[in-house]
Order: C-alpha cells, then structure tokens, then sequence
C-alpha cells in the first residue's frame, strides 16, 4: 500500500509540507477540539443546574462524578496518547505494518479497559462516590448519572483512545469532528432527555452515553475505512508485549497528568477551605476554570506538533524536527506572554466570565496575580514535555509529569502555608513555585535532548 501517494492529506504532508503552514492546518482543528470538548461539559452542567426543585443539588451530585470521569479519559490515554506518537515514528521509518501493528493492539487494550473499568465502577461505584464527598442529600443524583455513564465506559475509551490515531496521521479536521459530533449530539439530547421526557440526571447521562457512542461509532468507521493510512485490521487486534508495553510505557505521562487532576483538586479545596473558607475555595474554582480554558490552545498546538516531530523522527528528518520545535516553543511562548499580561494587568476579563459577586472578584483578582505568576514560562515546560512524548522518551515524559503534580504541587500545598503569616498565600503560591522548579528542571533535560537531535543531525 504506497501510503505516501495514495493520502496526500496524510502522512506525506507531514514529510513534505512547510512546517509552518503544517503546524497551523494541524493544530487549529485541535484547538477548536479542544474547546468543543470543554464546552461539552458546560453545557451538560447548565442543563442539569436548571431542572426544576432539585437543580443545585443534582449540580452538586454530577460534580462529584467528575473523578469517575476524569479516571476513564485518563485511562483511554495510556493506550491512545501513547500508541498514536510510536504509531506515527514508524510510519515515519516507512514500517506501515508495525504502526498497524500497534493500532491493532491499543483498540484491543482499550477494549479490555473498558471491560474492567465498567465492572468496578458498576459493582462499587456508590462507595467510591462516598469517598469523593458525595452527601446523603447528593449520592442519590450521583449514582443515578454515574450508573449509566459508565455503562458507556467502552464508547468513551474508544473515540478518545482511536481519536489520537487519527490526529497521529495528520487528519486532524477528522479528528476534530469527532468531538464536535458528540458535542452537537450532547447539546440536542440533553434538553430533550431531561426535561421532555423527565429522567433528570438519568436523562443526561444517557444523552452523553448515545453522544459517545456516536463519537465512537465515527472513529470506527473511519479507522476502517478507505480514506485512512492506518486501518484497524482483524490480524492485528492482539496484545503482543513488545507492542503493547512501550505504547503503555510513553502513554503513563498523559494518563498519570490527566488522573492527579483530581487529587491536586482536592488538594487546593481542603487546603484553601482550612485556611480562607468558602470564599477562597469559590476563587480556586474560577482559578482552575481559567487555568483549564487558557491551557487549551497550548494543548492544541501542541497535538498539532506530535504527527509532525513524531513522523519526521521517525523518517530522520532531524532538520524537520528541530525546526518544528522550534516552532511550537515560539508560538506557545507568544500565547503565554500575552496570558500573563492579561492575568497580571486586565485579570478582570477572565474572573468576571465565572461571577457577579463583588468580593469574590476582589479576593480572585488578588488570587489569580499570584496562581498565575509562572505562567510567563508555561510553554516552555508544555513544548518540551509534550515533544519528549513525540519523541517516544517515555522514561523523561513520565518523570516529568510526576515531577510537576506530584513530587512538587501537591506536598507544597500542604507545607509552604507553615511558613507564610497569611496562610491562603501560601496555598496559592505553591502552584508558580512548583512551575518554576518544573520549568527549569525540562528545559535542562531538553536541552540535552536537543543536543543529541544536532548530532544526529550532523551525523547524517
């Protein structure tokens, strides 16, 4: 199958076409994806916020589902985000079959994920729902909206999971479709299903498992068939270890950067709600809405870069690698820039989206200056830990998603407030230090990493 002739809007694009134009054709599908999905869960939320009588409390309910959630997304990363950039360096080497290959065992691997995940949500669901901070007056809505959700569990981890090989071919308008249809899908039956028929929670939960599916349903036929380089095949859907593992191995970053968003939110609630309240926990939740709209087209751009490095390592086109970096770290440098100027000068544009309350704008003005202080150099850190991802350094990406999260943000949110008069201050400013420390700490690794990318360069 001569793959390079057959699908210019492919991987010969990623080869050929000026990196510029490439980057751009890539990464603003993947923007727009992003913020589609985002706004597939607002508007889920709005819905069910607004049934009659029981609103705040359903609200409150679906909240806590929110870890459930974020586990099995995070869990269709590992197999997805860490496949799709092993399957794009072989293509790059020309290895048509071994990227097959490698589809072949991540659709099996997301299906065996799937199998589990619903059999232990289902059989302890309400217990774990408990344990998130589900109330007796919320674990009714809760376990209402998670039962079927999860029911759902093998659509999700599929049109997540197999999205990420559309993306890895190139196809990223393709890719951007299959949020968009599931979000159109989302916002048309949520209505219908809560209030038309009366199912409350149960109704938007439903609405999001036939959105899913539908998702899902796109990406299969896809994958399958004409207008794909990579096809899932029959022969190929089998957990061979020297396939599955190193795809496991590189996708542990984004899994391990997606499930401690939970704990690091626990983390900031029950620390802030110890030393400021209700208000300070009111300015975390604005904070970490705008920390996640903000982040979103750093993430595009990123996954608009992945195919390209990935590809061009794989075919040792080093020049086309180093220049796509290159790229990705000016352009995100850009955005950040203009991120910290709004956040430190003009933060009232972000803060005044999420309330009217005087106070609370005051005290999340005052927040957000501090929280957001490191965000200057944020690209930095997300250009060179998504490219060691690209470029299949599954050892360094791991590391550095443990390092920020994990080894740095949480302890410091617990230890620095021993050592500040105004306690709340000491919460928020865990999150610049921790950046910074971060920051630092990739960039020396990259810059190692980069050096080795020259000399191979010059080697050839």
């Amino acid at each position: 199958m001569n793959s390079h002739s057959s699908h210019p809007a492919g991987d010969a694009g990623l080869g050929q076409a000026p990196v510029g134009r490439l980057l751009f054709n890539l990464a603003l599908p993947a923007i727009a994806a992003q913020i589609i999905n985002v706004l597939y869960n607002l508007v889920d939320r709005m819905y069910i916020g607004h049934i009659a009588g029981i609103g705040p409390d359903a609200l409150t309910g679906v909240g806590v589902t929110m870890p459930v959630i974020t586990c099995i997304s995070a869990f269709a990363a590992l197999a997805g985000m860490g496949g799709a950039p092993r399957a794009s360096i072989f293509m790059g080497r020309g290895k048509q079959k071994e990227a097959e290959e490698i589809l072949g065992g991540c659709t099996l691997l997301l299906l065996l994920i799937s199998v589990v995940l619903t059999a232990v949500f289902l059989l302890g669901g309400r217990s774990i729902l408990l344990l998130f901070g589900a109330s007796e007056n919320t674990i009714g809505y809760a376990w209402d909206y998670m039962k079927i959700y999860v029911c759902g569990t093998l659509f999700v981890q599929m049109a997540l999971g197999l999205n990420a090989f559309i993306n890895a071919q190139g196809f990223a308008r393709t890719g951007m479709m299959t949020v968009t249809i599931g979000a159109i899908c989302n916002i048309i039956l949520d209505p219908i299903f809560i209030f038309v028929l009366g199912m409350d929670v149960r109704g938007a939960a439903l609405a999001t498992v036939i959105s899913q599916g539908i998702s899902c349903l796109w990406t299969l036929f896809f994958l399958t068939g004409k207008r794909t380089i990579l096809r899932i095949r029959p022969q190929n859907l089998r957990l061979t270890p020297s396939v599955i593992l190193p795809c496991m191995a590189l996708g542990l970053s984004p899994f391990i950067m997606q499930f401690t968003e939970s704990a690091l939110s626990v983390s900031f609630n029950t620390s802030l709600l110890k030393y400021g309240g209700d208000v300070a926990v009111g300015a975390m939740t604005i904070l970490s809405s705008v920390m996640q709209f903000c982040m979103l087209p750093l993430q595009g751009l990123t996954q608009g870069a992945q195919p390209i490095i990935s590809y061009n390592y794989g075919a040792g086109n080093i020049s086309r690698v180093k220049q796509t970096f290159l790229l990705l770290l000016r352009t995100a440098a850009c955005y950040s820039v203009l991120l910290w100027a709004v956040c430190m000068f003009a933060p009232r544009l972000f803060i005044c989206i999420f309330t009217g309350d005087a106070g609370l704008i005051a005290y999340t003005e005052w927040a957000i200056r501090i929280y957001m202080a490191a965000s200057l150099i944020f690209s930095v850190q997300i250009a060179c830990q998504q490219t060691f991802i690209a470029l299949g350094n599954a050892r360094t990406s791991v590391f550095l998603a443990l390092l920020r999260k994990v080894i740095l943000l949480i302890p410091l949110i617990f230890i620095l407030p021993h050592f500040f008069e105004n306690q709340v201050l000491g919460v928020f400013i865990a999150e610049p230090i921790a950046d910074t420390i971060a920051v630092c700490t990739t960039a020396s690794l990259f810059a190692g990493t980069y050096r080795r990318l020259g000399k191979q360069e010059t080697d050839r």
